[in-house]
């Protein structure tokens, strides 16, 4: 079985997000990939999430349509921050034998070595890189490259919302309709 693990915040997931899935399954003809919602990235901990079960039904409803692509929220379940290791050493366990990549911004390429035991991390799963612009060229990191081809950000996304700016065609029309139910991302944050 040839796996990615594609974990974030996904505050909110947005096109851009399920294009690169969608580029890496074809590109490294992968069987599936695996969205894991972090419950707090040890990396943003100056910014607090949306609630996890808010940031969990936009993820499941932004893949209920792709079959190869699946949530797994166990990072949600466990206390305090969420820790890549962790997370791919019981995938590894529960896919013995399966092929694992794990997909990353060219933005975390720079913090890659604070990662927590990133030696054993690099051991169980081939780093996969979402190359941005002018990262997109740059190789030297030595890891494959699926380029970007479309730049959406969260940070964007979340930024129209709290200006009262349309996000339409930026998100999937689901994930659209919970933000304006919850009334996520508007000044002040919503908290639940």
């Amino acid at each position: 079985m040839n796996l990615a693990l594609y974990g974030g915040t996904f505050d909110p997931i947005h096109h851009g997000h399920l294009i690169l899935a969608r580029e890496a399954l074809e590109q490294l003809a992968l069987d599936r990939v695996i969205f894991i919602p972090a419950a707090h990235s040890p990396h943003k901990l100056a910014r607090t999430p949306t609630p996890a079960a808010l940031r969990r039904a936009m993820l499941a409803a932004a893949l209920a349509d792709e079959p190869r692509f699946v949530l797994d929220d166990a990072e949600l379940q466990r206390p305090g921050p969420s820790f890549s290791i962790d997370t791919v050493e019981r995938i590894a366990a529960e896919f013995p034998g399966a092929r694992l990549h794990y997909l990353i911004g060219a933005d975390n390429l720079r913090e890659l070595h604070t990662w927590r035991r990133i030696d054993d991390l690099r051991r169980l799963a081939q780093f996969v890189v979402f190359g941005r612009g002018a990262d997109a060229a740059d190789e030297t990191h030595g890891f494959p490259t699926v380029p970007r081809r479309i730049d959406i950000s969260a940070t964007e996304l979340r930024a129209r919302v709290a200006r009262g700016a349309s996000i339409r065609y930026l998100t999937p029309e689901p994930v659209r309709a919970l933000i304006a139910h919850h009334q996520l991302y508007q000044e002040p944050p919503h908290r639940i």
